[in-house]
């Protein structure tokens, strides 16, 4: 998508989300064309005139400086993860003037070597290596135990989305299925206004757009989330329902990259089964070194 309409689309489907009230500003009634806020009203709460914000909205985005941005996220009152999306769609669309880049392109998807010794020997808890197209870039052997459906059978690189909107296991792998779909596109939506010239992000997109109903219909939403904590319920084909809590941590030896680390409540069922899959991955590795032995 051009970046210009990427701001026009955004800045749209959030003016639509408010009511005059919810600004701060009287309803005087009448016929509204279009849900949420005129463009006038988001206008006057952020201090501008109405022409400078309606040409913003058509996309463009020249000279428009950190304050704009600020007083247009305050009165569409975005998130954190919307105001930094809008900041990236602008910066995109000035092609890298006078607003500075939040990240820099990811030159490699490879986890040096130091690190990966580090994920090898986390044992207890599972670990999940992904870059910003949710690609899975590395795994400790309870991460890849926990992920296996989707990690399995994957063409590498396996893709959360792929698996998510495409493998009918995903529906009962993921409990609570229905918000995991709405998470995902938003997570790639938010890379995709920091990463606008990632043409692997484009070929995923322009793919699940096309094979996916669902998909191509959350994508329109233009929802941005970040992807940091939180509690993931899965059904595991072996050891049955988790509750895992997890932290995602960007690396800072590898741009473009994030650890998930999966954890437990001591003494919690899901923690117990957490341990049973453990065992179960440490036998079957143990089982595979001897039959390797004896080839």
């Amino acid at each position: 998508m051009e970046t210009h309409d990427a701001i026009s689309e955004f800045l749209t489907t959030r003016r639509a989300k408010l009511t005059p009230e919810q600004v701060g500003l009287p309803d005087f009634g009448g016929r509204r064309r279009v849900p949420g806020l005129r463009r006038e009203e988001v206008a006057l709460v952020a201090g501008m005139s109405a022409e400078y914000y309606k040409r913003l909205e058509r996309g463009n985005a020249a000279g428009v400086s950190e304050q704009v941005i600020d007083g247009v996220s305050r009165a569409l009152q975005l998130d954190d993860a919307e105001h930094a999306h809008l900041h990236d769609l602008i910066r995109a669309a000035n092609a890298g003037a006078h607003l500075q880049p939040r990240r820099r392109p990811v030159r490699a998807q490879q986890l040096t070597p130091g690190l990966r010794q580090t994920i090898d020997a986390i044992s207890t808890v599972p670990v999940y290596v992904q870059n910003g197209r949710l690609d899975a870039v590395a795994t400790n052997a309870l991460g890849r135990a926990l992920f296996s459906e989707m990690l399995d059978d994957a063409h590498p690189p396996a893709n959360a989305a792929r698996f998510m909107f495409l493998d009918p296991r995903a529906q009962s792998f993921y409990r609570e299925w229905d918000a995991q779909t709405r998470q995902i596109v938003a997570v790639l939506r938010a890379e995709a206004g920091r990463s606008p010239y990632d043409r692997k992000l484009s070929d995923l997109v322009g793919e699940l757009s096309t094979r996916s109903d669902l998909f191509r219909t959350l994508w329109g939403a233009h929802d941005v989330r970040e992807h940091r904590t939180g509690v993931k319920k899965v059904h595991h084909p072996v050891v049955g329902d988790l509750d895992l809590t997890f932290q995602a941590m960007d690396l800072a030896s590898d741009r473009g990259l994030s650890m998930i680390v999966f954890s437990a409540e001591p003494g919690s069922a899901t923690h117990e089964r957490l341990q049973l899959l453990a065992n179960l991955e440490h036998t079957a590795v143990r089982e595979a070194a001897k039959e390797n032995g004896r080839a």
